[in-house]
């Protein structure tokens, strides 16, 4: 057993010098993965030059290499197809003459350093260092290469694909009739004790230091059996307790008496995902 970690999100030495020699896999296909990620993170997953977002973006080079422009990451942004061909081999000085505050902002952009990037990096270390205080070998991936391993195999982009995508190791991937269990991070609440107006000045009663009621918290996961009335049936859902003889389940009021405690409340929402097949291999 093992644990695949995303431990950076860029491979940063790969960015800075793509040509270093001595690392196999920076010379291939991957490096071309840690360069766009990083590009479309730098610049916003839209165009440089129209602000476009949801459309192709290219890598786009600000100072042409048949002018001197070298091939670096701070001579690089992001075009959409138009703009990318509009500009082709043209002074961007020339390209952008009429607009002169995105000339003021893409030239400023382009020179923020990698430095802000290997900052995030850095905080990860701490999870990191968590992961191994039980003992097991612990794998270092980056984003780059996550996607690399999931664009080779041809799986959809999910976020549960591509944490079984982290690493080297990853294995060929089958994801026939596999359902994801999703968790998310809800936290218990407010800490405020109440609820303020614009102004703020409390508008709601203060609330009540008991944090259960009748053995159930607000956020548990319950299930109700109703026998009669209005809501007679079967229902689950998580539970808002009210110092009440009901409580709050699915836009109406349960008794408890007719709850079945399905999971504490512990901060996190689990969810089935859906199945997704996996593409046929080619031999």
């Amino acid at each position: 057993m093992a644990i695949s970690q995303e431990l950076v999100r860029f491979d940063m030495q790969a960015l800075n010098n793509a040509e270093i020699r001595g690392v196999e896999y920076q010379q291939g296909t991957l490096a071309g993965y840690e360069l766009r990620e990083y590009m479309v993170e730098k610049w916003n997953r839209q165009c440089a030059y129209c602000g476009k977002k949801d459309v192709p973006l290219q890598i786009e080079h600000i100072v042409v290499c048949t002018n001197g422009g070298t091939r670096s990451v701070t001579n690089l942004t992001l075009a959409c197809e138009p703009c990318n061909l509009k500009k082709g081999t043209r002074d961007i000085k020339d390209f952008l003459k009429g607009k002169p505050d995105v000339l003021k902002r893409v030239l400023a952009h382009v020179k923020t350093p990698l430095k802000e990037a290997a900052a995030v990096n850095a905080t990860r270390w701490v999870l990191y260092e968590r992961l191994k205080a039980p003992g097991l070998p612990v794998e270092c991936g980056t984003r780059g290469r996550t996607k690399f391993n999931r664009v080779t195999q041809g799986l959809e982009k999910h976020h549960w694909i591509d944490a079984a995508c982290v690493g080297a190791s990853t294995p060929v991937l089958f994801l026939d009739r596999v359902h994801p269990l999703l968790i998310m991070a809800t936290g218990y609440g407010w800490r405020q004790m109440c609820l303020m107006t614009k102004h703020g000045f409390p508008r709601t009663k203060p609330k009540a230091r008991h944090k259960s009621y009748m053995g159930y918290a607000t956020g548990d996961m319950v299930k109700a059996i109703v026998p009669s009335g209005t809501h007679q049936g079967t229902h689950k859902g998580r539970v808002a307790m009210w110092f009440r003889p009901s409580f709050h389940l699915n836009e109406f009021d349960v008794h408890p008496k007719y709850l079945t405690s399905v999971q504490r409340n512990d901060g996190y929402q689990y969810e089935k995902g859906v199945s997704h097949s996996s593409p046929r291999l080619k031999a």
